[in-house]
């Protein structure tokens, strides 16, 4: 049985690798932005610091704290010189530094001369690394090779997020439809590294597509009812004043509706479909009907635990804003009205229609599916 089903998985497993080294190598089409010719983004290690040109206006800093760097890569590798770091008053942004602080600097240049360098922010790549190799070290250890197809799914996830969906959506590309077709070849293919190429993989992938159409349905509908502006999107509006006016910010937002829930719906289509194939291989002359009641059963108590989580996700990003409002004493109606509020309920109350829906769906899919014995003749021969 270990052995069919690694040869059903064989074939994802290396159609994901093709599409890796294929996502790798395709640029995006912006490497060139304006913003960074004629500079580098390096490592450096800050000296020495001068604090004399920092204002203090209780919790506000202002001005421009002064550096002295050694730049620790690139072309100017061991050079020493002067840094700026300037300070806008914003404690979410602004940082500070101190001598052995590991910072990363950009670099602008001139006929091989530095020209100024200015302190982005404190270098944190390293420590990132360290963090994902534990996770991912955690995962091959507990999971096997079930773990590796997992971290694979992961990272091709990210590249066709970064290298398709991202560039493809600044382009002026339709968010909606371009967003619903990455989402629907993630399903398919993430489910065919779960199941190989097989019933159960095609019932997961028929429920869980169902279930995100709907939502995208839903989040269309109730974007437009509630009157949403995209703009409510954390820097969506600084997009526009980039130079990018074409772009339709509020379909941008539907996308990221089922775009957010996606992940959850299709796991919570896994475990319907698993659950009614196990009734179905230990039961073989069970009746469509009954094997999707069982879904139906499975399902109900899943939606429960599945929806609270997604419902604490987005939330917990937002209890700094709920706090502002119970100290600012802002009535619940008020709160509840206002349009990034209205917004975020949206996402969550849309989102969780889609993990309500890929229940019954999934359940109704995999009893018709896993019970046909034709296909299951057909499939042994």
């Amino acid at each position: 049985m270990q052995r069919i089903r690694k040869n059903k998985t064989i074939g994802p497993v290396i159609f994901w690798l093709c599409l890796f080294v294929f996502l790798l190598l395709l640029p995006t089409g912006f490497e060139g932005a304006l913003s960074y010719q004629n500079a580098d983004r390096v490592r450096a290690l800050v000296l020495s610091t001068d604090e004399s040109d920092i204002v203090d206006t209780g919790l506000v800093r202002s001005g421009e704290q002064r550096c002295r760097v050694r730049i620790l890569s690139g072309k100017f590798r061991d050079e020493e010189c002067a840094a700026v770091n300037r300070l806008n008053g914003s404690l979410a942004q602004d940082k500070l530094f101190a001598p052995g602080d590991k910072a990363y600097v950009v670099v602008s240049y001139a006929d091989g001369q530095i020209t100024a360098v200015y302190m982005t922010d404190h270098f944190r790549l390293d420590k990132e690394a360290i963090l994902v190799g534990a996770f991912l070290l955690l995962l091959l250890l507990f999971a096997g090779a079930t773990g590796v197809r997992a971290i694979l799914s992961f990272a091709d996830t990210v590249l066709l997020l970064w290298k398709v969906l991202i560039p493809g959506l600044l382009k002026g590309w339709n968010p909606i439809y371009v967003s619903l077709v990455i989402v629907l070849v993630l399903t398919c293919l993430v489910l065919s590294l779960i199941y190989g190429l097989d019933r159960r993989c095609l019932a997961a992938v028929s429920g869980a597509t169902l279930a995100i159409l709907v939502t995208a349905l839903l989040g269309y509908f109730f974007t437009d009812l509630f009157q949403i502006h995209g703009a409510v999107m954390e820097s969506g509006e600084s997009l526009l004043y980039a130079g990018y006016q074409h772009l339709n910010l509020t379909k941008i937002f539907v996308a990221s509706i089922f775009l957010g829930s996606s992940g959850a719906v299709m796991d919570l289509a896994v475990d319907i479909c698993s659950a009614v194939y196990e009734v179905v291989e230990k039961k073989p002359d069970i009746r469509a009907k009954e094997a999707i009641l069982s879904g139906f059963a499975v399902g109900r108590a899943a939606c429960g635990s599945t929806t609270t989580t997604l419902l604490l996700a987005y939330s917990g990003s937002f209890v700094a804003l709920l706090m502002v409002f119970m100290a600012q004493g802002t009535p619940v109606a008020l709160m509840l009205n206002y349009k990034y509020v209205a917004a975020e309920i949206v996402h969550t109350i849309v989102g969780s229609f889609g993990l309500v829906t890929v229940a019954p769906l999934t359940a109704v899919t995999s009893g018709i599916l896993l019970t046909n014995t034709r296909m299951k003749k057909s499939e042994r021969k």
